[in-house]
This record gives C-alpha cells, structure tokens and sequence, in this order.
C-alpha cells in the first residue's frame, strides 16, 4: 500500500513538473514576439508562424503520440519528448533566421506532441476515480496555470534584460530535470494491450492538412477567401483531411483514433468544448500582448508583470474547481468557467488607444483567468472518464490535440480579421481596432462553449468525500 501510494506521489510530481513546462512553454514566447519580429526579420503575419508551427506540429502529431504511449508504454514516450524538447529548444535559440526558429518550434512541437498525452495518460491511469482523481486534476490543471503565468513574466524579464533566444533557451534545464525525475521517479509501465504500430500514414495526412488549411486562413489577408491560391489551399487541406477519415476507417490496421470513441458523448463534447477555448485563449494572449507593447507601449519585462493577475486567476480558479468538484458536477464547473471567462474576455474587448493597465487590463485578466481556472480540471476529467485503460493515451492526446487545433485555427482565424481590420496604418487607434474586433470574438467562442457544455455533456455525479486510495 505504501509502495503504491508513493508510487502515485512520484507519478503525480513528473507530470505536474512536465505540465508546468509545456504550459510555460506556450506562454513564454508570446512578450517576445516583438523583439523577435526585429531580431530575424519576421512580416506581421509571419511572425504568427512563430506560434502556429509549435501548435501545428503539437496538434497534428498529438494523436500519434497518444498512440505510441498506448503501444510503447507512456514512461519511454515520455522520456523520448523530453528529449527531442530539450534538443529543439536548444536549436531554436540558436536560430540566425526566421525559418530555423519555425522548424525549431515545430521541432518542440513534435516532442510536446509525445510528452503530453503520455504524461496525462499517466496521470489518468495512476488517478482513475474518486477524490484523488479530483484532486491530482486539479494539481494537473494549477501547474499549467503556473506554467502559463511564469511563462509570461518570464519571458517578459529574458526578452528585454537577457535576449529573445532565452524563451528558448529556458526550456532545456526544464526538459532535462523533468527528464531525469521520470527517468528516476516514475515506474517502467509495460507496453499496451493493443499490438501493432500506430498509424504514421495517418498522422501524416491529418497534420499536412491542418498545416495547409492554416495556412490558407492565413493567406486571406492577401487576396481574400475567393482568391485562386486560397481557393486551392484550402481544397487541397480538405481532401487531405477527407483522405485522413478514410484511412482511419478502412486501412489503418491500427488507427491513431478509433472513431467510435467520437461517438463517446463526453469524449465528444470535451473535445468541441476545448477546440473553442483553445481558440479563444491563444487568440486573446496574442491580442493583448501586443496590445500592451505596441499600443500602451509597456516593456516586455512590465508586459509580463502585467500578466501575473490572469495567471493568478487561474490557478484562484483551479483551487476553487477542486472544492466544488466534491459537491457539484463537472457539467456545472464547465458551463460556469465558458460563462465567466466570455466576460472577461467581453470587457477585454473595450480597450482604447489612450486606455491603461487599471481599467483596461487588470480587471478583465483576473475575471477572464478565473473562469478559465474553473474549467481546466473539470474538462480533463470528463473527456478522460469511462474511457478504457488501453485507450487513455489516445484520448489524452485527442484532447490536446483539440485544444492545439483549436489555437491555431483560431490564431489564424482571427489574427487575419483583426489584420484587416487594423489596415496598412499601424497607429494605435487602427491597431487597438483590431485586437478589440479579435477579442470579442474569442468572448463569442466562449459563451458557444458554455451553451455546448449545457446542452451536450451529461451530468455527472461529482467526487465523493471520502479519500480514495491513489
């Protein structure tokens, strides 16, 4: 008994700490845009690549590595994504122009994309029900608040006192410590149930078509949805993806998803639910960024100070999910967090060009965090539940597959609108224009989430009181 317990300690603290890392990751580059937009030359949508390799990459491969975690055992694909993050990592603050800082992210991409379905796998099996399982979610969901906020103020104080390449840099004594605590901390788990290679023709397919139906959302700005180059882009993302179902359900002999596990109601809805925040949440720290830097003319240091609030917010929101997650269903959790983070987001979108850090930031970012806080937990849960032991890799990485997808669609989306928005001027009041119009969208997404989680998932019992034995 002890053995085991201590067992659920240790896994519990290497996914915590590898949590933190992606989090942080996702978050850290966003100050630094600016500085590397002049540093390698990026163009203002260019330098959204930045962001849309990594999410690609991490999306797109994702349910491959959920797969190989399934398969290989999720201990040696953990440590596998440890790796190839921390060699990315490496390169990427080595890089002399823009498109070695792309493949670099893409290259962490490609690592986050088998360390993070692993390591929540992990967490799923180890915690499968009961208070412990409300509680490691919710340890689960306050590391990646902190991630995100560290990331922030983190990259804020690297980019103006020590350089850009260090949001890089930074991520490697983090991959190697979370690499030698797994390698020291977390029992060898046997391989899964389930023989035969993960598909590679699959993953193939489905991330060089979410790559071009991307990148035709982003060529929009340039001659429109009805130009011929978008026009083909995008037909070409679709036959892509349309030949990735195909291959799903007639030749794979073993699928990187089984589609019947679509039909699953709350895989499903967990799944839309998170597509919409991933879009709404990589979009409004893009916006807001840039609008403290560009527009209020903040420091990349005081920018990330500036983002403390939201992240504090967050984790104020995942301590508070955990304590309604013993009374109240997750159902609840979800519709209150999507309602709470569209306000926030909402009052987001007020901002001026004349505007200031107290009345147009600090009090949206706390109630936006909040809301968000509320529902990173209760969400992992619900698309985890009642989903077979030799299938918890797989629908790990669906659901941060989802929430990938989601943020760079969604970057993509509403970068383009808030662009065309902004016109060729780049004075505040033209640029403020556009991450307003962007923001109020990401508030729309979110109340779409809401009414999804309401009408689609079921309600669930929560947590009972009594301790669980991990």
């Amino acid at each position: 008994m002890y053995e085991k317990s201590t067992n659920a300690r240790l896994t519990l603290a290497a996914v915590a700490v590898v949590q933190f890392m992606v989090s942080l990751d996702l978050s850290v580059v966003n100050v630094g845009l600016p500085r590397i937009a002049d540093g390698l030359g990026f163009g203002p949508t260019g330098l959204t690549w930045v962001v849309h390799a990594y999410a690609l990459a991490f999306g797109g491969l994702l349910l491959l590595g959920g797969a190989a975690a399934d398969t290989y055992g999720r201990r040696r694909v953990l440590l596998l994504g440890l790796g190839l993050f921390a060699l990315a990592s490496l390169a990427g603050g080595a890089a002399t122009e823009p498109w070695h800082l792309v493949a670099a992210r893409a290259a962490q991409g490609f690592g986050a994309a088998a360390l993070a379905p692993a390591a929540l796998a992990l967490l799923s099996t180890t915690f499968p029900a009961g208070r412990a399982r409300v509680t490691a979610f919710g340890v689960w969901s306050a590391m990646n608040a902190a991630g995100g906020a560290l990331g922030v103020l983190v990259g804020g104080v690297l980019t103006e006192y020590a350089g850009w390449r260090w949001v890089m840099l930074v991520n490697v004594p983090m991959a190697v410590g979370a690499w030698a605590l797994a390698r020291f901390g977390v029992a060898a788990d046997p391989p899964g149930a389930r023989d035969g290679r993960p598909d590679v023709l699959g993953a193939v397919l489905v991330t060089a078509g979410l790559t071009l139906l991307v990148f035709g959302v982003v060529r929009t700005d340039r001659g429109g949805w009805s130009s011929p180059t978008t026009v083909a882009t995008l037909a070409v993302a679709a036959a892509l993806l349309a030949a990735f179902v195909h291959v799903e359900r007639t030749t794979a002999r073993r699928p990187l998803v089984r589609l019947g596990l679509l039909t699953h109601r709350a895989v499903a809805g967990a799944n839309a639910y998170n597509l919409l925040v991933g879009a709404a949440m990589a979009s409004a720290f893009y916006f807001v960024s840039l609008y403290v830097q560009q527009v209020l003319g903040t420091g990349p240091a005081l920018t990330g100070l500036q983002f403390l609030p939201f992240a504090l917010g967050v984790v104020a929101g995942s301590v508070l999910a955990v304590r309604l997650g013993y009374r109240l269903p997750a159902r609840t959790l979800l519709v209150a967090g999507g309602l709470l983070t569209a306000t926030g987001f909402a009052w987001f979108s007020l901002i001026s060009p004349d505007g200031t850090f107290l009345v147009h930031v600090l009090g949206p970012s706390i109630v936006a965090g909040s809301g968000f806080g509320l529902c990173l937990g209760p969400l992992v849960s619900t698309a985890t539940a009642g989903v077979a032991v030799h299938e918890t890799g797989t629908a790990s990485g669906l659901l941060n597959s989802s929430r990938q997808l989601g943020a760079s669609l969604g970057l993509a989306a509403l970068g383009t609108a808030a662009h065309q928005r902004s016109g060729p001027a780049a004075t505040p009041e033209a640029l403020t224009a556009g991450y307003a119009l962007g923001l109020g969208i990401c508030a729309a997404l979110l109340l779409a989430a809401a009414a999804l989680a309401g009408t689609v998932l079921r309600p669930t019992a929560p947590a009972p009181a009594a301790r669980a034995v991990a």
